[in-house]
């Protein structure tokens, strides 16, 4: 561990793991706002050896590891190891920004209540993917995004925050996305501060506090 990096742990910022497999938009947001949130962003991992997220973090000064998922005998094996590395950077919360993998119950049950993951509706509804899509199709007159708790049910986490948007009648899935991106990088980081300052509490399918 370099003498900043020690500081910086001793300092008591809590030490978080973003997980990407693409472009990290997210990430970036996450990255950019830590100083001022009260929170380090000590690794940046992909399961996609060249996303283009890597380069990014990279970039900012934020170490970053790779792995492939396919060839590890099944997803339980791919996230031990996985969680090995986590544990390798001293990580204390996770943040999922964009990351396209189907989460063991191993992983989950070991990351439960320190893990978020940021999706693209107002949860419960739409869960999956195509969100602005579906959301356009249904009618829908808002639609926005959602910062939750990772289960192992999909999408389907205790609920830490939301930020709605209206539906614009010319609005295509890639205008709705757009705006709504906006707001995920505007309540991501809030979120995972609130996480990381111990500020939320699980009751139920509730979460307390923010």
């Amino acid at each position: 561990m370099s003498p900043e990096r020690r500081a910086v742990s001793i300092a008591g910022r809590p030490r978080v793991a973003i997980l990407i497999s693409g472009r990290g938009s997210n990430m970036a947001a996450l990255i950019d706002a830590a100083p001022a949130l009260g929170y380090e962003v000590a690794l940046v991992f992909s399961n996609v050896v060249d996303a283009p997220g890597l380069a990014v973090a990279a970039a900012a000064g934020v170490a970053t590891a790779a792995l492939d998922h396919r060839g590890h005998g099944g997803r339980a094996a791919f996230d031990a190891k996985v969680d090995a590395i986590l544990a390798a950077h001293d990580i204390r919360y996770v943040a999922l920004a964009g990351y396209m993998r189907l989460l063991s119950d191993p992983f989950v049950a070991a990351w439960a209540g320190r893990m978020l993951n940021i999706h693209p509706s107002l949860l419960p509804s739409f869960t999956g993917l195509d969100t602005h899509a579906r959301a356009i199709a249904a009618g829908c007159r808002v639609a926005g995004c959602t910062v939750h708790f990772v289960t192992g049910e999909l999408d389907g986490g205790p609920i830490v925050a939301q930020a709605a948007v209206p539906v614009l009648e010319e609005d295509t899935a890639e205008t709705l996305a757009a705006r709504i991106l906006a707001e995920e990088h505007r309540i991501y980081p809030l979120a995972l501060a609130a996480l990381c300052a111990g500020r939320l509490r699980i009751a139920g399918q509730r979460v307390l506090g923010g």
